[in-house]
This record gives structure tokens, C-alpha cells and sequence, in this order.
């Protein structure tokens, strides 16, 4: 089993990420420790935060106050939610925190069932909870778990399938070519657009564009596809390759195929609500662009904001890695819009909205049924040469364990003064 320890200071946001998959019905509560159950057995994600409230409000100190582990039995260990409940329950009185307000959620998304403990390292007289040396401890905590529930041994293999990542276009890396076949033969099946501009932006991800090509061959109308490199300030870099060069599944045909296909699965997409949900609360919580982007950067967004050579916003798009859906702002709400983001960003005048917390009834348990070709996503320190954030993705991984390595770099923002 693998224990990884998050330290950072955004509690909303820790709680907000693992309320998420339950809300998807990809996840579940299992356990509350030192937090009042509910006269009817609903909980939100601003109930959840509101019961951390007096411990963080005592911190002295303290900058990094939320805890998020995460436990990780090897794929093939069959545990049961008695046996999970009974393991997070052992391992955080271990720890030191078994007098400490804490959530213990089950994640069912991947082949590998595991589960997320939201704490704080912060007691109730507002002192810190010692850590020294608590991934030692935490890795000895874990031998004896895995002994006891009789648990495959955790290897050193987790993180070597480097040869799975598809990682962006860098051209000091030469072979410009290979880099972009990499990316453009595979993404196109793992994601849902409805525009070329909302498959442009996932691309631009990957410093990549697509663009069509229509002209006359023989007297008929030929429309085809070329894919070009991009640097980091989005400029060109390449020349175009053909999308023939890169197989059926990035040319043009195949993607309108898919852009129909996804314009129907997303127009009954719940995870269209959650998202508006999500980008209405970032608008709420921070003043700027930077800090906007960042927000949703740590809940695995990505943000593409479209310019014209005046600085005018005319679009746009995020980028919901959960889901693995691309939407257009206008395509959640009408407040929403590249307009409101232009009139905030380059006018200064903030959008008012109501943010809208709806109570979430206590998880059920739901069937484990495996997530086939799902792969999970890696998010990197957000670069100040970038406005999109960096993310690798790795294909086919069920069962691996980089899902913590994302949420452990999530944990690294700095802590805010802000209201919730």
C-alpha cells in the first residue's frame, strides 16, 4: 500500500475536489471523525469546510494546514469498506491525528478503489500537530497495514512507465514530428469537444494547432487538416505535417465524427453543471486572471483565454480533466461568456454572481465497475511562461498510482487571506 501525504493551506479546495467525485458518483464517504453528522444525513462542501473552521481559525502559526492523504493498496488487493474504514482509522491515530476532524472518502474512477483523508494539522488550542519525519513513519505504518490485512507489498514500480507519457511539443527536443504523432493519435479518443476551437484549445496544451486546409482536386473540393508546432508564447514553430501522416483518428473526417458524438453526449452531461458550479466559485474567490487560472489549475482545469491583437478576450475554454470534456464559457452559462471575462480582466469590473452550494446526500455504495483506457493526469508548478498550466497524461493506467502525484502538487499553493 502507498500512503501520499498533501500539505497546503486551501481546505475548500481539498474538500471541493473529493466532494466532486461523489457528486459524479465516482466515490463515496466512508467515515467522519470529530464532525457532527446532520439531522438528515445531507452534507455540502461549505458544511464540510464549516466544521474546520474552529481549528483553523485558532492556528497560531501554522502555514500549511490541510492534510490530504490518500491510501493506496496495490490494484490486485480486494478491500471492503469496512476494511478501508478500519485502515484510515488506524493509520491517522498512528500519525497523530486521531483526535483531529477528518473525512475519509472512497474513490471508485480507476480500476485501483482507494481512498482520500481531508484533515488539518492544526489542534483546537491552535498549535501545530508535530510532523517531523512523518513519511518514514507514514511508510512504516503502511508495512504493518499491509501485513495485518494481508496486502500485497508495495514495489517500486509505480512511477517508471515514463515510456506512457504523452508530454508537450519542445523543440529543443528535436523530431517535431514524432512528438506531435505522440499527442494527436490518441487525445482525440479520450476526449469530448464540440468545436475545432475547443479541440484547438486541448491541443494548445500540448503546444500544438490544428488547422483546416480546403482547396480543389480534379474538380472537387478537398478538405483536409495539418497539425503545426507552437512555442511557448503560441507562435508558430513548425512546419505543417499532414494529418494523414499521423493515422485515421487525427484527421479530419474522424474528428468531425467525434465533434457530432461529443455535441450529443455533453448536451446531458452532469458534469456540465459541476463545472459552472466550479468557475462561478473561482470568480468568487479570487481578484485576477492569474489567480483565476490557478484556482482551477488546482482542480485539474485547465483555462484558454483567446485574444485578439488589441488584447480583446473573444473566447473562452475550459478544459475539465476530471471529465475529460472541453467547454466553451458561453457553453455553461451565459455569465460565463469571453464578454464577462473581458469586461472584468481588461475594465475591471468583476462579475456578480450568486454561488449556489446544493447539500449533497450522504454517498451510497455503488458498484465497482472498472474504468476502462482511463488515464489520469499530472499537474506541474504553474509556469509564469504559460497561461495554461502543464499536464502530462499517461494512457491506459489503471491502477497506477499518479492520481496522488497530481493532487500532491495541488497541495503546494500558497495560502491566501480570502473568505469562503
Amino acid at each position: 500500500m502507498i500512503a501520499k501525504i498533501g500539505k497546503g493551506s486551501n481546505m475548500y479546495g481539498a474538500i471541493l475536489y473529493n466532494q466532486q467525485k461523489v457528486d459524479n458518483e465516482n466515490g463515496a464517504v466512508l467515515l467522519l471523525n470529530k464532525i457532527p453528522d446532520t439531522v438528515d444525513g445531507k452534507y455540502s462542501v461549505a458544511y464540510f469546510n464549516k466544521c474546520f473552521e474552529p481549528y483553523l481559525s485558532a492556528n497560531i502559526k501554522t502555514e500549511k494546514t490541510v492534510r490530504h492523504i490518500s491510501l493506496n493498496p496495490d490494484p490486485a488487493d480486494k478491500v471492503n469498506d469496512e476494511q478501508f474504514t478500519e485502515i484510515a482509522q488506524e493509520y491517522m491515530e498512528r500519525m497523530g491525528y486521531g483526535s483531529q476532524p477528518y473525512i475519509v472518502f472512497k474513490h471508485t474512477d480507476i480500476d485501483r478503489t482507494h481512498i482520500h483523508i481531508v484533515s488539518t494539522c492544526v489542534g483546537i488550542n491552535g498549535k501545530k500537530i508535530p510532523d517531523d519525519y512523518d513519511h518514514p513513519r507514514s511508510m512504516a505504518i503502511c508495512r504493518d497495514l499491509e501485513q495485518k490485512y494481508n496486502l500485497n507489498k508495495a514495489t517500486k514500480q509505480e512511477h517508471k512507465q515514463t515510456d506512457k507519457i504523452f508530454k508537450k511539443v519542445e523543440q529543443q527536443k528535436g523530431d517535431i514530428k514524432s512528438q506531435i504523432a505522440s499527442v494527436v493519435r490518441h487525445l482525440p479518443k479520450y476526449y469530448s469537444f464540440s468545436t475545432m476551437g475547443s479541440y484547438n484549445a486541448l491541443l494548445s496544451l500540448f503546444n500544438i494547432t490544428a488547422e483546416e486546409v480546403k482547396g480543389e482536386r480534379n474538380g472537387q473540393t478537398v478538405n483536409g487538416l495539418v497539425y503545426v508546432a507552437l512555442d511557448e508564447n503560441g507562435n508558430k514553430a513548425s512546419n505543417p505535417f499532414k494529418a494523414s501522416l499521423f493515422g485515421k483518428d487525427a484527421g479530419i473526417i474522424q474528428l468531425q465524427k467525434n465533434i457530432e458524438q461529443s455535441k450529443e453526449k455533453m448536451r446531458t452531461n452532469p458534469v456540465r453543471s459541476i463545472l459552472k458550479n466550479t468557475v462561478e466559485l473561482a470568480i468568487h474567490t479570487t481578484s485576477n486572471e492569474t489567480d483565476f487560472k490557478k484556482e482551477l489549475t488546482e482542480q485539474g482545469i485547465n483555462t484558454v483565454v483567446r485574444r485578439n491583437n488589441e488584447g480583446r478576450i473573444y473566447g473562452m475554454t475550459f478544459i475539465d480533466h476530471e471529465s475529460r470534456s472541453v467547454w466553451n464559457g458561453s457553453q455553461l452559462d451565459r455569465n460565463l461568456s469571453a464578454n464577462v471575462f473581458n469586461d472584468w480582466w481588461n475594465n475591471g469590473n468583476k462579475p456578480e454572481l450568486k454561488i449556489q452550494d446544493n447539500p449533497v446526500s450522504k454517498a451510497k455504495e455503488i458498484d465497482n465497475v472498472p474504468t476502462k483506457d482511463l488515464f489520469e493526469f499530472i499537474s506541474q508548478e504553474h509556469s509564469t511562461n504559460s497561461d495554461l498550466g502543464l499536464f502530462s497524461l499517461l494512457p491506459d493506467a489503471q491502477g497506477e498510482d499518479y492520481e496522488e502525484e497530481q493532487f500532491a502538487n495541488r497541495m503546494k499553493k500558497k495560502k491566501k487571506g480570502r473568505k469562503l
